[in-house]
């Protein structure tokens, strides 16, 4: 039975050590509902289960990683895709963000940083692993465009372009002449217009939209 307030997940992952142990990971804190070791699999326990949370191996056989997050985006929309993989190429993170993933992950990483990743998604946040995120960022807002449905003010978009590319808050203040107490409260009024719960994702939130 599922216990009330914890996020329900789906693990796709062909690995069968792996997906146990993710399993094991996610039970901790989580209600897993479902698990397939195949991208066609993946999609169909994700469509009859609807989990909360989709974690998804990003080399699936049949349908890989980023197919199958497109196509949960069209057929269970209210579930958050976190992309889990050994590679760090920024290009493959480009790809799953366009895609539709919410957050992304390495293999290699702390397993906390796996489960934080769920908690946000699930949560409606976006999550990067720290090792990438400056890059995809970077890479990202290079091609980004803001749009005119921002619920950000000009000047708190100027702040947080300077944040996503990893700029601190003291040379904020220098670059835009404001002082530092000024970034700070932008900042702060940033994270509670995005929901983000902190300047990474608040940046990576922002990419997606098209606000910066």
């Amino acid at each position: 039975m599922t216990t009330p307030n914890r996020l329900r997940v789906a693990i796709v992952e062909d690995h069968a050590l792996t997906r146990a142990g993710l399993r094991t990971t996610m039970e901790r804190e989580f209600t897993v509902v479902a698990e397939a070791a195949d991208g066609p699999g993946g999609l169909a326990a994700i469509l009859r289960e609807r989990p909360d949370v989709a974690v998804v191996d990003l080399g699936l056989p049949g349908l890989d990683g980023i197919a199958l997050t497109q196509a949960v985006r069209e057929g269970a929309p209210q579930t958050h895709v976190v992309i889990l993989t050994m590679l760090d190429d920024g290009g493959d993170v480009l790809a799953a963000l366009a895609a539709g993933a919410d957050a992304y992950c390495l293999k290699s990483s702390p397993v906390q940083n796996i489960v934080d990743a769920v908690r946000v998604a699930g949560e409606g946040g976006a999550y990067f692993d720290p090792r990438i995120a400056h890059v995809v960022l970077a890479r990202f807002h290079a091609e980004a465009g803001a749009r005119a449905d921002s619920p950000l003010t000009p000047r708190e978009t100027d702040v947080l372009r300077l944040v996503a590319d990893g700029i601190g808050n003291a040379e904020i203040g220098e670059r835009l002449y404001i002082g530092l107490g000024t970034v700070k409260g932008h900042v702060r009024d940033i994270l509670e217009k995005l929901k983000a719960s902190d300047r990474t994702q608040a940046a990576v939130v922002a990419l997606r939209r098209g606000y910066i």
